[in-house]
């Protein structure tokens, strides 16, 4: 008598090219993704993302049924490995080195990358698994800055709410035109970290609403 399970034929141990298949066309279709989103922003549409990867509108729907799960398989790992670049600043001696250098790796990522810029500042598109790592960036923004007011070298009235804003102010100079963009946004960079540096002679900033 055959024991054998139905499943243990000898066609078994064979790849299963539907399967197969089906993973190049995730891999396509994110790497599509990456690439429209970076360079179109996150008003790109899932046919876009079709035509790019070569694929059938169909074919992207039944991965990704609508463009926030797209942008959260784009975008989370992105996020992560910022949420990261904040974690390893934490760990260096120089506080206002640490938030400077960060920003300026932060922002980097972001020069060529629209639709992260915008997902940073707006917050679009946001699921539970963007809104997590986010959440994880702004809260060692907020220990970055409190490790730079415990060592006397940021601006007293800075906070972690600032970073921000600050971020979206170099996102403006980057639409500017420019012969050498990359140059452009590092020299406003520049500036503005010089105005966070604590000095004896500063006079206090205002707060948020205007009112200090």
């Amino acid at each position: 008598m055959d024991t054998r399970r139905v499943d243990e034929g000898p066609d078994a141990a064979k790849p299963r090219p539907l399967r197969r298949d089906a993973e190049l066309n995730r891999r396509r279709i994110l790497r599509a993704g990456r690439e429209v989103f970076a360079a179109r922003g996150l008003q790109a549409t899932l046919n876009d993302v079709a035509h790019h990867a070569g694929l059938g509108v169909g074919t992207v729907y039944r991965k990704y049924p609508d463009k926030q799960a797209l942008a959260e398989a784009v975008f989370a790992e992105e996020l992560d490995e910022i949420a990261a670049m904040a974690q390893e600043a934490l760990a260096e001696g120089d506080a206002f080195a640490a938030l400077a250098g960060f920003l300026e790796k932060s922002l980097e990522r972001a020069t060529y990358n629209r639709g992260l810029r915008e997902l940073m500042r707006h917050g679009t598109l946001e699921g539970t698994v963007l809104a997590r790592a986010r959440g994880e960036i702004a809260s060692r923004c907020e220990r970055l800055v409190a490790r730079a007011h415990a060592q006397g070298v940021l601006r007293d009235g800075v906070t972690g709410a600032d970073v921000v804003p600050i971020a979206a102010m170099i996102d403006a100079v980057m639409d500017l035109p420019a012969e050498r963009p990359d140059e452009m946004w590092r020299r406003y960079l520049a500036i503005i970290l010089d105005g966070l540096r604590a000095r004896p002679d500063q006079a206090p900033l205002r707060d948020a609403g205007g009112t200090g």
